[in-house]
């Protein structure tokens, strides 16, 4: 059985190639004065929190035995510090993917609240990035998380915003660089959209129709349509798996550093 601290030093490992790849040692010296934990060693703690799904940050630092090197408040300041570094690993990862990305892709949105629904009319650390939607669900306080995978369920494209931005603007901005055909579900219905988002020979999208629209589909469209639950598997993960959710952060910085690892520690598996 793979112990805590044989996961940690595997993704350690992992951490230390992408470090190489992307030449964090020539950033070191931009952050000031020597570190008490090193940038490598920081990330890594990070995606550990977030790939063994531990609910806070003292609880990692007391598995990691973390106190060897620095205190509390120093490793707190190195993930939070290092959260830039960690986004551009996330990136080249994003972009790897694209190299063998299959012909078919999913783009899809999900609910990220921020906190509970009594308590946001008084949220204030994410009031300027946030804001109330309804997801079909009920309504949450919160942002939204927009995804783009492949038939394989590789991830490789994804963009925060505000909870009630529009999913149809998103989609052109959020797959920009990438071509194929995009399965996406009835809320992306829009002939003008369908338009602007054409390439020829490049790129289409087929959006799901309404119950009451009046649409024939041939067998090979049902069957796009029904593989679009793979990205809610992508979702799901992310969510339950990987702590992607959360109200405990105290700081704009301690939100998006939750969301970033959480997503490194999906994409660095």
């Amino acid at each position: 059985m793979t112990t805590s601290i044989q996961v940690y030093e595997i993704i350690r490992q992992k951490v230390k190639l992408l470090s190489k790849i992307l030449r964090f040692d020539k950033l070191k010296k931009k952050l000031g004065r020597k570190l008490a934990l090193a940038i490598e060693d920081a990330i890594s703690a990070a995606v550990f929190w977030k790939k063994q799904n531990i609910k806070t940050k003292k609880s990692v630092f007391e598995i990691l035995e973390l106190e060897r090197y620095c205190s509390y408040k120093t490793f707190v300041v190195s993930v939070n510090r290092c959260l830039q570094l960690a986004l551009l690993a996330s990136t080249l990862l994003l972009r790897l993917n694209w190299g063998n990305a299959h012909l078919v892709k999913h783009t899809d949105a999900t609910d990220i609240p921020v906190c509970l629904n009594k308590n946001g009319g008084r949220h204030k650390t994410m009031q300027s990035q946030a804001s109330w939607s309804n997801n079909g669900k009920g309504y949450y306080y919160g942002l939204k998380l927009h995804l783009t995978s492949d038939l394989n369920r590789k991830v490789l494209a994804v963009k925060f915003t505000t909870a009630n931005a529009s999913d149809r603007e998103v989609l052109l901005s959020l797959n920009r660089n990438l071509n194929g055909l995009f399965i996406a579900d009835s809320g992306y219905v829009s002939e003008e959209l369908r338009k602007r988002f054409y390439r020829e020979g490049k790129r289409m999208l087929i959006a799901k129709p309404y119950k009451t629209m009046k649409k024939l589909a041939t067998a090979f469209e049902l069957w796009l349509y029904d593989t679009r639950m793979l990205v809610e598997i992508n979702f799901r993960i992310l969510k339950e798996f990987l702590g992607l959710v959360t109200s405990l952060p105290r700081s704009v910085t301690g939100y998006l550093a939750n969301y970033t690892y959480a997503l490194l520690a999906y994409l660095i598996a």
